[in-house]
């Protein structure tokens, strides 16, 4: 992910982001909740990249608050204090959460949706007491993280009891726009029906544009810029499924949307191949990730590259405990 800033209210935007960047994370869980198409309906037609987490089932597992120390980064940890003094507590009331990336010319703005137990009135009269920056925007309060005026700031509002959103001020309107009928929605856009196939399949899913993949692909398989033909089989692909599934193992599925069963055919090959280079490189200084690596698949299937990275908990605790996933932030 170009950004990091969905995680403003949540762990899980990081835990999402280090498994497009690790290919060997990711929790697994026979049955997951499924979002709201109303909830998907409401971001804006455009977006590069779109996520979901059930949280609610993620805080079960005993590696999921230490992961949650490594990967986020300060800034997140402040805004999240920041919500503490209105009142909600992210790691309570907050069940679900989903957020998109939607490209702009200074690079990734993000916007997301939270859903739980919230209180409006009482949050917004202590953010008032307290002279939190507000702003309105078709009769909803956005309260201000910051001035409320610069580029990087996030801003929240409360929908309902139920229903929050956050995200940096334009596409945070935009989604407003859309929820009040004024844009067009996700609904009716390129990826809604890989969203649709990764709906209720994991506790964590993401669906990439093809900008968004190009960068995944960049992170999971460095070793393709050194080979002209698999660069140029990366800049082909259209999108990327990501699902992550969690219970006492643990197990993550991911399939790139190629241009051509040739070009899955030979990524295939270049992966595995970067695959075993990884694990030469990690067999002595992190063997815990090289007997990972060991358990990764990676198959075709017509014009998609599955990748299947099936873990155990006490490898990834393992993983944990060596700081491998320590936010450089």
């Amino acid at each position: 992910m170009k950004k990091q800033i969905a995680r403003a209210i949540t762990s899980a935007f990081l835990i999402a982001a280090s498994i497009l960047s690790t290919v060997t994370i990711a929790p697994k869980r026979a049955t997951a909740a499924s979002l709201s198409t109303a909830i998907i309906a409401m971001f804006p037609k455009n977006v590069g990249e779109f996520a979901y987490a059930d949280l609610k089932t993620a805080r079960k597992f005993p590696w999921f608050q230490q992961l949650n120390d490594q990967v986020i980064p300060p800034r997140f940890k402040q805004f999240e204090q920041f919500l503490g003094t209105s009142g909600v507590d992210p790691n309570s009331q907050v069940e679900e959460i989903a957020w998109a990336n939607i490209t702009s010319g200074k690079g990734d703005d993000v916007v997301g949706v939270a859903l739980g137990q919230f209180n409006p009135s009482a949050s917004e009269t202590k953010l008032k007491a307290q002279k939190v920056p507000a702003i309105d925007v078709q009769g909803f309060h956005l309260y201000a993280f910051g001035s409320g005026a610069g580029a990087g700031d996030i801003l929240f509002v409360f929908f309902d009891s139920n229903t929050a959103a956050f995200g940096n001020r334009s596409v945070l309107e935009q989604l407003i726009n859309v929820r009040m009928g004024g844009e067009e929605t996700l609904l009716t856009g390129k990826l809604f029906p890989l969203i649709s196939e990764a709906n209720g399949n994991g506790t964590i899913w993401a669906v990439l544009d093809r900008e968004h993949t190009r960068l995944a692909m960049q992170q999971l398989l460095p070793q393709a810029s050194q080979f002209p033909q698999a660069a140029a089989i990366v800049g082909r692909m259209h999108a990327m499924i990501l699902n992550i599934k969690a219970d006492n193992g643990v197990d993550a599925h991911f399939q790139a949307v190629c241009d051509s069963v040739d070009d899955a055919n030979l990524l295939s090959a270049a992966m595995q191949a970067g695959l075993m280079y990884r694990r030469y490189q990690e067999a002595q200084t992190n063997p815990t990730l090289a007997k990972t690596i060991d358990q990764v698949r990676v198959s075709p299937a017509g014009d998609r590259l599955n990748v299947d990275a099936p873990v155990s908990q006490e490898q990834l605790m393992s993983l944990i405990q060596t700081k491998a996933f320590a936010s450089p932030m």
